[in-house]
């Protein structure tokens, strides 16, 4: 679904950078402002530190001088209000209205791709083409920083997001809150796959572990801790307790090495 980020009225140029990089983490790049304090938001100086490599959002950006203007296009307005009101839309959780909003997405397609399959059209008219059917939009609605979003703008959208948060403190600045409903939105959807921080772990193979278990068995029977004699079960049991482990090449290393030393160590004493 297109995807849109409207900030009306906005005060801080820190914020318009937060924004833009807030929503660029998740993928999103736009961005409309409704009559911004600054004219020239887009271009301060603060607004491009707080964006921190978000620039192509913000030149993609838009500053339009009414709502109506940042609306084209978009079927679904979803308001960020968390002050009450007796009158508007009704309030909800993102996640939960996400999923409730693309069910409902879904279920349109469907019926569009039934009715298309459908040979027999009583009313004469062309069956509807899903593929050609307006792809669906929705605009998330962010108020000043000083008071909020207006009434006026709040009655006009489908849903008031509220973002759960403690019940004795629910302040959360503009940056942040624009983050919140951007990472749901965005796992609504499908989300990103984790990228791994360190590189994939190569495991030690058959032969080094056994290697490794040999040398071992050397520098254990040459501190006097395994008699060769009555063995018992010490090398089959630290065969499996090495197995476990799962050894880097790396770690084999480091072992063998521990067990030179213990070899060392022993003959010396000698």
């Amino acid at each position: 679904m297109k995807t849109r980020f409207v900030l009306i009225n906005t005060s801080h140029a820190g914020n318009v950078g937060a924004a833009a990089r807030a929503m660029k983490t998740m993928g999103f790049d736009d961005l409309v402002l409704v009559a911004p304090r600054w004219a020239n938001v887009l271009r301060r100086e603060e607004t491009i530190q707080r964006a921190s490599g978000a620039l192509d959002v913000l030149n993609n950006a838009r500053i339009v001088a009414t709502l109506d203007e940042a609306l084209d296009g978009v079927s679904h307005l979803c308001a960020t209000a968390m002050t009450p009101r007796d009158f508007g839309p009704p309030t909800a959780a993102p996640r939960a209205h996400f999923e409730m909003l693309l069910k409902s997405e879904l279920l349109r397609h469907e019926a569009l791709s039934q009715e298309a399959q459908n040979p027999s059209n009583p009313s004469g008219d062309t069956p509807a083409d899903p593929c050609a059917a307006p792809q669906a939009g929705v605009a998330f609605l962010f108020g000043s920083e000083r008071f909020g979003m207006t009434n006026e703008d709040v009655y006009r959208c489908h849903v008031a997001l509220s973002i759960p948060t403690n019940p004795g403190f629910g302040s959360l600045n503009l940056g942040a809150a624009i983050q919140v409903i951007a990472y749901e939105w965005r796992q609504a959807l499908g989300g990103f796959a984790v990228q791994d921080a360190t590189p994939p772990r190569t495991l030690a193979d058959a032969a080094q572990v056994a290697g490794m278990l040999s040398h071992w068995e050397q520098a254990l029977t040459s501190i006097g801790f395994l008699d060769p004699a009555a063995p018992k079960k010490l090398m089959p049991r630290l065969n499996q307790l090495f197995n476990r482990a799962q050894l880097s090449p790396e770690e084999i290393h480091i072992l063998r090495g521990v067990a030179k030393a213990m070899i060392e160590t022993a003959q010396a004493k000698r």
